[in-house]
């Protein structure tokens, strides 16, 4: 999904001090498993919602799973994770996604 100057936002994990960690996560730019630590998870959320999802734009539920396919085969499980965490919010219908925190 090309962000609002024209370029793909980056889909593989950053070497930056704070997400240094979720780097294990991955492997050949795919998540290897969603962690079972919460802080652990939180800390990939974050990571997934920064990387793949622009603040100001809404999102289709069809966009959000096409953006965490990428990353992971089960999309569901880790929009679910993103929604409780608070990091995407969606309406009530389900239609739209946005980030959130």
């Amino acid at each position: 999904m090309p962000t609002a100057h024209g370029t793909l936002p980056s889909r593989t994990p950053s070497s930056s001090s704070g997400t240094r960690s979720v780097e294990a996560l991955f492997s050949r730019g795919r998540l290897v498993a969603i962690p079972r630590k919460p802080a652990r998870r939180e800390q990939l959320l974050t990571h997934l919602a920064e990387t793949l999802f622009e603040r100001e734009r809404s999102y289709t539920e069809r966009e959000v799973n096409e953006a965490l396919l990428t990353v992971h085969e089960d999309c569901s499980a880790l929009r679910r994770h993103l929604v409780v965490a608070g990091l995407m919010v969606r309406t009530r219908d389900g239609a739209d996604y946005r980030r959130g925190r």
